[in-house]
This record gives C-alpha cells, structure tokens and sequence, in this order.
C-alpha cells in the first residue's frame, strides 16, 4: 500500500540569524521537560509533597539528563569527538568542518538514564524529604512521557534511521541520504533546503529521489511504544498499590523501556558502522543491564529499614 510510504523531508528549525537556528529537535526537549514539570506538579500535590522541592528536582533532572545523554554519546558512540572537536561535546555548536549552530543532537538516552539515576542521588543528598526510590519511582513517569517526544524529534531530523524494508510501511529519508554539501553539488543549488525541496518536487532530479531507499521509521516505532509504557506506569502510581512498593515503579520503567528499546533496535541501522556485523548492536547490549535491574526492583528489591 503506497498510503503507508512516504517521503521524508521536512523544515528541521526556524532559521534566526546566518548559521543560528532554532532546532524543532530542540523544541522535543524543551516540550518533555515542561511537561515533565506539570506531572510531577501533579504527583507533588496528589502526595502533599511541598511544591518548594519541585523546581530544585526540574534543575537537577534537566541537567542530569542532558549532561548524561551528551556525555554517553561520546562515550558509547562517537569518542572521537574527544580528540577532533572536544568544545562540541559541550556546546550546541561545531567547529569541525566550519562553524555550525547545531542545537542539542547526538544525545543517548542510555546516558540519560544514567545521568538521571546519579542526578537523583545528588538531589536527594541536598533535599533529603524522601528517599532516593521514592523520587526514582515517581520521576519515570514524566521521564518515559519525555521519551516520546524525543523520538519524535529524532525522527523530525532524520536521525536514528531503520533498516531499508520491501515492507508496505517505509520513509524515505532524504536527508539522511544526502549530506548538505553534496546534495547542493547535485543538484547545483546553493541553498541547502531549495536543494533538498528539489529532490522531492521537482521531476529534474528524480533520480536522486529513486536512489533513496525505504526504511523502517523506527523512531516513530519507539515513540509509539513509549506512550504505552507512559501510560502503564501512570496505571500502576494512580489505580494499584504498587506505588508503595519501594522500587517496584522505577523497576517497571527500566523493564519496559529498554524493553521496548532492545527489540526496535533490530529494525535499526547500526550507529557505528564498524558494529554493523555484531549479533547485537550498541543499543541492544547497553540495554540488557537495565532490563535485569529493572527486574531485581521488581521482584527481589527489599529494602533493609522502612522506606518513606
């Protein structure tokens, strides 16, 4: 069925000033974040925990996630940025090839969950009104509802790609296939957005839009899923008792997630090409631990003294 193929080219920001732009993939961010913010606003209140609490937690979890995701980026898939452009790791721009406003990307959501986990413990260090688990278990609630956003993004910047497919269900993705400067040489445009307009609108350059296979939008994919684990959990805090279980919520976050996150990487185009031949990508391995602890939360987590 054609209806369910589609080409895959969109606007990514709001272009500002030369090289500045405001990133739609940034805007995911910022809209998971304050989201975030109104649920755990909510959990707050439902809980008669005192709101003063509640904007040191949205500091601490936005710099924890962000610091986390950067940081395991490099680290898991592209630690060359540590000798070719070390600023890039921490500002939203690149030096390497040219000055470029970037906005956040190469972000891994493994970092994140670690940089979380470690933010929490900071926090609950300074703010010491509950423990550690419990915050753990009521912040991966706005986290997993964060999570669809930046899927969501990803996918706006033709990132983290699926598999070609023969399948009834496929993108193409032209900018993907497609670097900047090589899509204005091709196409002998100089504007890099006309150039890319120009593969798919105009009859001129339909080979280059036939050269651009389908594939599996596995983003969309994890998006998807991820409304469903946000709404499991939303079950199990507001309807069952399982909330009082000390850790048995943040174990059900980590199971399901990365759950979700190791079977779509099947369908994934490997993000480091050199790993492509293993039987298990990047994604999937990092994924496995997290799924084991998620499981001893679960079902063997007893805490030693009465948690509160």
């Amino acid at each position: 069925m054609q209806l369910l193929k589609f080409d895959w080219n969109p606007v990514t920001g709001i272009d500002i000033i030369g090289n500045f732009k405001i990133h739609f993939y940034s805007l995911m961010w910022v809209t998971a974040f304050v989201i975030g913010w109104y649920i755990m606003k909510r959990i707050f209140t439902k809980e008669k925990i005192s709101l003063e609490y509640l904007d040191p937690l949205f500091i601490y979890t936005v710099l924890s996630t962000m610091i986390g995701a950067r940081l395991g980026h490099v680290i898991f898939y592209q630690s060359e940025l540590i000798s070719q452009d070390f600023l890039s790791i921490f500002l939203p721009v690149k030096f390497k090839g040219g000055f470029e406003f970037t906005g956040f990307q190469g972000l891994a959501s493994h970092g994140a969950a670690i940089g979380i986990i470690i933010g929490m413990y900071l926090y609950r260090r300074k703010y010491n009104y509950k423990s550690i688990l419990w915050i753990l278990d009521r912040i991966v609630i706005p986290v997993a509802s964060g999570a669809i956003f930046i899927r969501i993004g990803n996918f706006i910047n033709s990132e983290i790609i699926g598999k070609i497919t023969d399948s009834s269900f496929g993108v193409r993705f032209i900018q993907d296939e497609y670097y900047k400067n090589e899509i204005m040489q091709r196409t002998g445009i100089n504007n890099v957005q006309a150039a890319y307009n120009a593969v798919t609108n105009n009859p001129k350059f339909s080979s280059l839009l036939e050269a651009v296979p389908y594939r599996h939008p596995a983003q969309l994919y994890e998006s998807f899923c991820y409304i469903f684990v946000f709404l499991i959990l939303l079950y199990f805090y507001i309807k069952t008792d399982k909330r009082d279980q000390t850790g048995f919520l943040f174990g059900l976050f980590l199971v399901l997630l990365w759950t979700v996150r190791f079977f779509v990487e099947f369908v994934k185009e490997a993000q480091v090409d050199e790993r492509a031949t293993w039987a298990l990508n990047t994604g999937q391995w990092l994924s496995v631990p997290f799924v084991l602890l998620g499981l001893y939360f679960m079902f063997m987590y007893k805490p030693k003294n009465a948690v509160k």
